[in-house]
């Protein structure tokens, strides 16, 4: 007998062997249990699915990715830092080597050992926009016809409770718990008999109150096949090849939007995005101290060029080529932005060619100020003084303010405070976009000091700035009337709609203490010491 009958014999005999025995031992479980290979064609076919409750695993039958090192790295960047980070990509090889219940603990281990939960969002703020970009349309179509959905997976509960709770409304997650000491992460997982009495547990009430239960998970994962079987009436098998074929779940058909996501990390962190990611930085660092030094220290004549060659590419657009100048002659021109980086009012004023501008701020930390080659102002959050400050910045020269008060990274604008409104006579409303390639130049729970650093390490960081037909303010001293301070709300409405006509993105009513709340777990407001 040749080698390759050899082989096809003992590759028949170990799948006979196979559905002999495990399959008759599931069957014997569960006589009226049914096997199905292809979930999204076998449940879209069923007329009503909304009395049923649907189980799925999650890694193997949500997500199209087959690999979960992306989103280990990604807390192992975030949460950890750049030298764990590194570390999980060099011992990634030997990991990819072993089994998939060991490579799974080594690097819940490298990526959560001794952090502190107390301080971990990651799984709410970071991790759910990389979630949501892997979630194949199909099965997420199937889901939403049926009825309770329980979700169930081999990662750590809060990596992605946040994710399938808050944005794809799962009402039951099912994950594995981690354990700690002293309020710190082990990086060791609970035993998984935890998670199948909180199984157990849940799946008694479904059975109570729904009388159907079908269960969807990988065709490869033997651990939830024997899971499912237990409690299941109908088990669906999602193939790696049925993965292959399945599209990525639209934004717009996401349940709730993605309009708020925190972290540095701008791609995601594939091994190959991973490698060309460490292999970029030692030119990043030299490439931004250059830009730094020639951005701060020359004149825009000459800074302009350079900065062009090093690939910071800079547009500029001017719809109405009239002068731009306030119609009140004593005054400076105002300028109402939309906030995309800490970097807009000094790309402004590259664009102008003014070095006189200033800006106002509402959180700037000290080296950027001192960095900063235009004058920034802070802000009290009191209306009366700084209202009276913004109006004596005006009498010096030109003025730039971010009416949104914080930074936004998708197509979205929150919004506008209307304190601009009162100020000036004639505003200039300014569209302003940003574009990076690995690092975003904004963070809600990091180190502000170090956004316009990240920025300037991407290779081909770009900025759009458009500035639109002027708009007719409100008139400082009637404003303030009880019977016209309607107007004030009028023309920040106004000025937000034009901005966001202008580049493509959705008004929204959210605010800076929304995105605080929902990234950091605070309002937003620094306490001075």
């Amino acid at each position: 007998m040749s080698g390759n009958n050899k082989i096809s014999t003992l590759r028949g005999l170990v799948i006979f062997l196979y559905r002999f025995f495990i399959l008759r031992r599931w069957c014997h479980r569960n006589p009226k249990q049914k096997y199905q290979k292809c979930p999204s064609h076998g449940l879209h076919q069923a007329h009503d699915l909304s009395p049923h409750t649907l189980v799925f695993n999650v890694e193997g039958a949500l997500l199209k990715s087959d690999s979960l090192f992306p989103y280990f790295m990604v807390v192992a960047f975030e949460a950890g830092g750049v030298i764990r980070s590194f570390f999980l990509f060099i011992l990634y090889p030997f990991i990819s080597l072993m089994s998939y219940e060991m490579g799974l603990k080594t690097m819940v281990m490298l990526s959560f050992f001794g952090v502190k939960k107390g301080s971990f969002r990651a799984g709410k703020s970071v991790l759910p926009k990389y979630f949501l970009e892997d979630v194949g349309l199909e099965m997420f179509q199937v889901l939403k016809r049926g009825g309770k959905s329980v979700g169930v997976s081999d990662l750590p509960q809060v990596m992605i409770d946040g994710f399938l709770k808050d944005y794809l409304e799962i009402e039951v997650v099912i994950g594995r718990e981690m354990k700690m000491v002293g309020g710190y992460y082990l990086g060791i997982m609970e035993d998984t008999q935890k998670r199948e009495l909180a199984f157990d547990k849940v799946f008694q009430e479904e059975r109570l109150s729904s009388g159907h239960v079908i269960g969807i998970t990988s065709f490869n994962s033997s651990t939830h096949r024997s899971l499912f079987s237990l409690f299941c009436q109908e088990i669906y098998f999602v193939r790696n090849s049925d993965k292959k074929s399945w599209q990525t779940l639209p934004r717009d058909q996401y349940p709730k939007p993605l309009i708020f996501h925190d972290g540095r990390l701008a791609i995601k962190p594939t091994p190959l995005n991973t490698l060309i990611l460490f292999m970029w930085a030692p030119f990043s660092a030299a490439l931004a101290a250059a830009r730094l030094i020639v951005g701060l220290n020359l004149p825009y004549c000459v800074a302009n060029p350079f900065l062009a060659f090093c690939g910071i590419h800079l547009t500029l657009t001017v719809s109405n080529h009239k002068d731009l100048a306030s119609s009140d002659r004593r005054k400076g021109c105002l300028f109402v932005c939309n906030h995309r980086t800490l970097l807009d009012p000094l790309y402004i004023s590259y664009a102008l060619r003014k070095k006189n501008i200033k800006a106002v701020t509402y959180s700037l930390s000290r080296l950027s100020e001192l960095l900063a080659p235009i004058k920034t102002v802070r802000m009290t959050r009191d209306r009366v003084k700084d209202g009276q400050a913004m109006e004596r910045l005006l009498s010096q020269g030109d003025l730039v303010v971010c009416p949104e008060g914080t930074t936004c990274r998708e197509p979205y604008l929150l919004r506008f405070s209307p304190l601009f409104s009162e100020v000036s006579d004639v505003i200039v409303p300014v569209a302003i976009d940003s574009h990076v390639n690995f690092f975003y130049g904004t963070t809600a729970s990091g180190l502000k000091a170090f956004d316009p650093i990240f920025f300037l390490l991407n290779p081909f960081p770009s900025y759009t700035v458009q500035l639109l037909d002027p708009i007719s303010g409100s008139n400082s001293s009637t404003c303030r009337e009880p019977d016209n301070g309607k107007a004030k709300f009028e023309v920040a409405n106004h000025v937000q709609h034009a901005i966001g006509n202008a580049l493509g993105f959705e008004c929204t009513n959210l605010t800076r203490r929304d995105k605080y709340l929902i990234l950091a777990g605070n309002n937003g407001v620094v306490n001075k010491k």
